[in-house]
């Protein structure tokens, strides 16, 4: 039993995954940092607002406490705090993390597109191999012009 896993888990296939699955991960990361750390705040700049922050307030706590925060001219209560309050619509973050996968998905046509390309090219090498050999006479007065040549 031993043996079976080893030789499924050292199968190509299987750590071909592993490794994607690892390489997926850390890119997922890179692109929710481009995100978050680029992105959004070009987009606040623009808008002067930071999406990621953006709700609307469901319970009447919530809804309060952004009305009392706005008529005493501070700023209004936090994501997280707001949650703490009541339940919200965070649709600021909804927005980001759609931003996350837009892009993440392109990045990841983009890799596969290059991929097809060059398993097409590949493939096209593959099929037109070397040309044929030609036939027997030819290739004996090729030969016998090349040793004349050599001659004189």
């Amino acid at each position: 039993m031993l043996k079976e896993f080893r030789d499924f888990a050292l199968r190509g296939n299987v750590l071909d995954l592993a490794v994607a699955v690892i390489i997926g991960g850390a890119f997922g990361g890179i692109v929710q940092s481009m995100i978050k750390d680029v992105i959004m705040p070009v987009i606040g700049i623009a808008g002067s607002v930071d999406f990621s922050n953006q709700y609307v307030p469901l319970s009447r706590k919530g809804a309060d406490a952004v009305a009392a925060a706005a008529q005493a001219g501070q700023a209004v209560p936090g994501l997280d705090k707001a949650r703490e309050l009541g339940p919200v619509i965070a649709w600021g973050n909804f927005i980001t993390i759609t931003l996350n996968f837009m892009i993440l998905a392109f990045c990841i046509f983009l890799v596969v597109k290059a991929f097809n390309i060059a398993r097409r090219r590949f493939e096209k090498e593959k099929e037109a191999g070397p040309p044929p050999a030609p036939p027997a006479d030819v290739a004996l007065l090729t030969e016998i012009r090349d040793l004349l040549r050599a001659r004189g």
